[in-house]
């Protein structure tokens, strides 16, 4: 008789591995799956079994090492304005036929305020060297959109995502220390370093969640393991590998029909210019934030300068968040002279393409637009 095994993130023991595999592992690490059963105390067997489960089961959409696309290409959120016949189509285009767009979301706003009109909004990375304002107006005439406004980061507050860790946290919840930003400078990789990133990035398979995930990758790069973990360790050091990661389908429902969260607000906020670090550092520091970044939105965004994201099941939960951020802010002295909630509706989460020959391919396949 099989005991079927359990994948939902209530159950104890996914929760123990989730609360730590989602985004507690930082950098590459060799054995990443001991370290997550090092840190969750559960078994390395249970733990290589239960993210198994759970990918299958459709509530982990993918396990794969990120890597810090800031430091890799050029990116920027981008806001773009589409006729409202026209943004579902746009909508499918960006998320299926373009691989540089990532995360893809039609957003609302409860009332009408500056940047409602802007429905759709992506995030866009193009190689160092390429131009996104170029992308942008290739991807303007192949969807429809009729604006689109890019918004790039000038520094980085908080990156993660941990929901199922953040799902007990209390309004107000935040780190001893203020956030500390991190830069976007482009890094200097070798073209050994390229080939290595490139198929170290990619999701792994079922066969891959295992004692030693990366022989095949090393196969595949036509190096010994030892060589292609030397390499990746030296990726680590230059600060372009983010974390090993479990992403868990936190929008559509799972085949048991669970949800892991069900409302993402992106929150707006302007402050003084010249205090965009100072209040970057004070948001980005509440534990609730998945996101946190210093964005210039210009007067159609009533000249937000400090945008970040936290997820939820309730919505009223999430303006809990988001009243507890705007009480912190006020006690530490930094005005603010306008904010909003930008609401995620239709959204696909999917990793952005960095790869020069990538980019090239697909600009020679659009031509003719």
């Amino acid at each position: 008789m099989t005991t079927e095994i359990p994948t939902s993130t209530t159950d104890p023991i996914n929760a123990k591995i989730l609360s730590i595999s989602e985004d507690l592992i930082a950098g590459f690490q060799r054995h990443p799956f001991h370290l997550i059963a090092g840190k969750s105390g559960v078994p390395l067997a249970t733990v290589i079994e239960r993210i198994r489960a759970m990918q299958q089961s459709g509530i982990i959409r993918r396990v794969r090492q990120t890597m810090l696309a800031t430091k890799l290409a050029h990116g920027a959120l981008v806001a773009w304005k589409v006729p409202e016949e026209k943004l579902n189509a746009a909508f499918d285009f960006l998320a299926n036929d373009d691989p540089f767009s990532g995360h893809v979301v039609i957003r609302s706003t409860d009332s009408e305020v500056s940047g409602s009109g802007y429905r759709l909004w992506t995030t866009l990375k193009v190689p160092v060297g390429e131009s996104l304002d170029f992308h942008a107006t290739k991807l303007l005439a192949l969807t429809g959109a009729t604006e689109y406004l890019l918004m790039p980061a000038n520094g980085v507050f908080a990156l993660g995502v941990g929901h199922v860790r953040r799902k007990t946290m209390e309004p107000g919840e935040k780190s001893e220390e203020p956030a500390v930003m991190m830069t976007t400078v482009p890094a200097d990789l070798s073209p050994e370093e390229w080939n290595i990133l490139m198929i170290l990035k990619e999701e792994l398979t079922l066969s891959e969640i295992c004692e030693n995930p990366w022989e095949k990758r090393a196969e595949q790069a036509g190096v010994s393991l030892d060589h292609f973990c030397e390499i990746s360790e030296s990726l680590n050091r230059k600060k372009v590998i983010g974390r090993f990661s479990t992403f868990l389908e936190h929008v559509k429902p799972s085949d048991t029909g669970e949800r892991v969260t069900r409302f993402n607000g992106l929150f707006h906020w302007a402050v003084p210019k010249g205090r965009e670090i100072e209040a970057g550092a004070q948001v980005g520091r509440h534990t609730c934030m998945t996101h946190c970044y210093w964005r210039e939105g210009g007067p159609q965004f009533g000249n937000v300068n400090i945008m970040g994201v936290v997820h939820g099941t309730e919505k009223p939960r999430v303006l809990e968040h988001k009243a507890a951020i705007d009480k912190h802010l006020e006690s530490v002295g930094i005005p603010v002279s306008y904010t909003n909630v930008f609401w995620g509706g239709r959204s696909e989460i999917k990793p952005s393409e960095i790869s020069p020959k990538i980019y090239q391919q697909w600009h020679l396949a659009h031509l003719a637009h």
